[in-house]
């Protein structure tokens, strides 16, 4: 094989000449190199209902020739799927399209069910601070000043323009669990989906009782202890309510009239079973003491936002509780400060940094491994680091499956939503994220959102260039990639024009027909790592190709791929230029 081909041209040589049947390379070469971008979107139809529940009307989609995983280990491929109304109206290999459908050519896509946020404040405002009376005494506060305001529904503070939506959804998040803002017991959490403006977007208006570690300062109960008291009374106070309203409803006479108390009323469907309490509690001390209320008092519980919990599995799984895990993991700047020099203490103090830094990248790999479903949970989290967070947890231990499943279904059976969500199937509310690679890939970008049947398209983040450091790059520069095949060799040029940086590589024709200029795209370039993309035809089919890697003074050192055929080393020098 010759020795000075480009790195594009081996690599289909490979993977044509590794099969001895003709129509089976041609298969095989397509299902590898089928990297189509060019969709075509229609006009959305926007949604008219409200909350009067008039008739809701949208458009007519069909998604073709898509990956499609229905749920967590189930995939369809080159399927197609049909939404009208809302819904999904058809999933399939062979779907008739309707007439009126608005086409999405699906071709190097994946389709997953849309991601569910298990608890979220998306578009939550925070209610207005409480006045504190005058000549009040600290040590029996009103409720609302202590913070203790079950009564309140998180819909009444909810917008579906307000802050965080757009980022999340951008995201692939569809459904959201929002909870109220406030202290002990600010209120009771819903069920959202993050569509359109004009719907009025809410599944459940009070989803579950939601609870914090948080308490007032200077007022009772002021602490974790004084906190766990008055949820003991708080609650056995709501059942003795409860008990004389039905007697009083079934007997009346011989019974004082029960007055009317908001707060110890919001905890009736608790009592019932009917809504489980959403706990918040991070650390391994908060979670045993929310299951320690659970055991006394016998309310369902969901524990969220867990970002310790590992050690408490057994104890998680022995209670029946739910779990929703935090996508905020620790900053690791404090886990990579070098010690060398350092006290005996500080390197022991460093250490335990490190270990807690570590285990909050493999709990989501403990629960999965303890067996445990659990969902996710963006509170406290950034919109921006989701997907790095995400491909930290899978590098650590969690398996794709489970991280799909933590995203989807599990949720939606924490929740009570699975019977018309979590899973792409017919009927099914038309939630879906549509991306350019598989989940927990380092190039995975969300292409599409359908949240409620609504169409949200992206096209990702722009190109981030420093441009005070982009000169350094401009000229021309030999590139060299060590393949299966050999050493290839060709040239990158890099210009600045109208203010931007653009480049151009040489590379020769898949198709056999000498050198072609291929377009740099994408170009990222900070002043060390510099990353961009390049595509060139193959069979009729566009290949892409990815470069990224660090410069360092006049040479490159990095990697090149193409998805699903692996990576290769690239290094690059810069030419000199002479001048006269």
């Amino acid at each position: 094989m010759p020795k000075n081909k480009s790195f594009v041209s081996l690599w289909l040589d490979l993977n044509i000449l590794s099969t001895h049947n003709f129509m089976i390379k041609r298969q095989n070469t397509l299902k590898l190199l089928m990297v189509w971008f060019c969709l075509l979107l229609g006009q959305t139809v926007y949604s008219q209902s409200d909350y009067t529940g008039n008739k809701r009307v949208t458009g007519t989609y069909a998604i073709t020739n898509a990956t499609i995983i229905t749920s967590p280990g189930k995939t369809i491929s080159n399927g197609t799927i049909i939404i009208k109304d809302g819904l999904f109206a058809k999933i399939s290999t062979s779907a008739q399209l309707p007439v009126d459908a608005q086409i999405i050519p699906g071709d190097s896509l994946i389709i997953y069910p849309g991601f569910i946020d298990a608890l979220g404040e998306q578009g939550v405002a925070s209610p207005e601070e409480a006045k504190r009376p005058k000549d009040m005494d600290p040590s029996n506060p009103p409720n609302h000043v202590a913070g203790i305001t079950p009564e309140l529904e998180v819909l009444d503070y909810w917008n579906i323009e307000g802050n965080g939506v757009e980022a999340w959804r951008k995201n692939g998040f569809t459904i959201s669990q929002v909870a109220p803002k406030g202290l002990m017991l600010p209120g009771k959490t819903a069920l959202v989906v993050l569509g359109d403006e004009k719907s009025s977007n809410y599944l459940s208006t009070a989803s579950g009782l939601y609870a914090q570690f948080k308490t007032p300062r200077g007022l009772y109960p002021g602490t974790t202890l004084g906190l766990m008291a008055k949820w003991r009374e708080l609650y056995k106070n709501a059942v003795l309510k409860q008990e004389h309203e039905k007697m009083f409803v079934a007997q009346g006479n011989g019974l004082a009239r029960p007055q009317n108390d908001p707060s110890l009323a919001a905890f009736y469907p608790v009592i019932d079973q009917e809504i489980p309490v959403i706990f918040q509690a991070k650390d391994e001390l908060e979670i045993r003491r929310a299951l320690k209320l659970q055991n006394e008092l016998g309310f369902r519980l969901v524990l969220t936002g867990v970002e310790d919990g590992s050690s408490l599995v057994e104890d998680i799984k022995a209670a029946g509780a739910s779990v929703i895990l935090s996508l905020d993991l620790p900053d690791p700047k404090a886990s990579k400060v070098e010690f060398d020099e350092a006290t005996e203490e500080a390197k022991k103090a460093q250490q335990r940094v490190v270990e807690a830094y570590n285990n909050a990248l493999m709990q989501a790999a403990h629960f999965e491994k303890a067996g445990i479903p659990f969902a996710f949970s963006t509170q406290d989290a950034k919109s921006g680091e989701f997907m790095k967070h995400l491909s930290l947890m899978m590098e650590n231990g969690l398996s794709e499956e489970a991280a799909l499943a933590a995203l989807t279904i599990n949720a939606a059976e924490i929740l009570g939503i699975a019977q018309y969500t979590g899973s792409i199937a017919e009927g099914n509310l038309a939630n879906l994220v549509i991306t350019t690679d598989k989940l927990g890939d380092e190039k995975a970008k969300v292409k599409y959102v359908f949240a409620d049947g609504y169409l949200f398209e992206y096209e990702g983040e722009k190109p981030k260039v420093d441009m005070s450091k982009a000169k350094e790059l401009v000229g021309t520069w030999n590139y060299e990639s060590e393949t299966p095949g050999g050493t290839s060799k060709g040239t990158v040029k890099y210009e600045i024009n109208a203010g931007e940086l653009q480049g151009e590589i040489v590379v020769d024709d898949p198709d056999g027909s000498g050198q072609i200029t291929r377009k740099l795209k994408d170009i990222n370039y900070d002043g060390k790592e510099l990353s961009f993309n390049f595509s060139v035809m193959a069979q009729g089919n566009k290949l892409i190709v990815y470069a990224k890697g660090t410069v360092m003074d006049d040479k490159f050192e990095g990697t090149l791929s193409i998805k699903d055929m692996g990576k290769y080393s690239l290094t690059a020098t810069k030419v000199p230029e002479f001048k006269l």
